[in-house]
């Protein structure tokens, strides 16, 4: 199954937008395509499984914890990427890039990745 993507509303979308241009084919919803704006990070978890798309943020902390607890719950989730705000730009797309060409969607499920790896 093709790997998709959902932006939590801290997402530069730069980021997104240079995916895109990079990877035409890639799915991946910015925070105001995919209804994230304004949602609790609860509600963006299961907003994100009713989809089935990864979340990707920079939020280490708040998004991180709730994603745990969410799992720790019994439920299930696509995943969860970090990606680290103070990364070079350029290692981070391109770890980002090599993280979803390397990984199917039973990798990504339940487990929060890191960018840059």
């Amino acid at each position: 199954m093709k790997l998709k993507f959902i932006a939590d509303a801290d997402l530069n979308e730069h980021l997104i937008r240079t995916l895109r241009g990079a990877n035409p084919g890639i799915d991946f919803l910015t925070a105001s395509e995919g209804g994230t704006r304004g949602l609790s990070d609860r509600q963006i978890i299961e907003l994100a499984v009713a989809a089935n798309r990864v979340i990707v943020s920079h939020d280490r902390s708040t998004m991180t914890s709730e994603f745990y607890r969410f799992i720790g719950q019994g439920h299930s989730s696509p995943g969860l990427i970090i990606v680290d705000q103070e990364a070079e730009y350029a290692i981070a797309i391109e770890n980002f890039r090599i993280l979803c060409e390397a990984s199917t969607d039973s990798d990504l499920r339940d487990q929060v990745n890191w960018v840059p790896m």
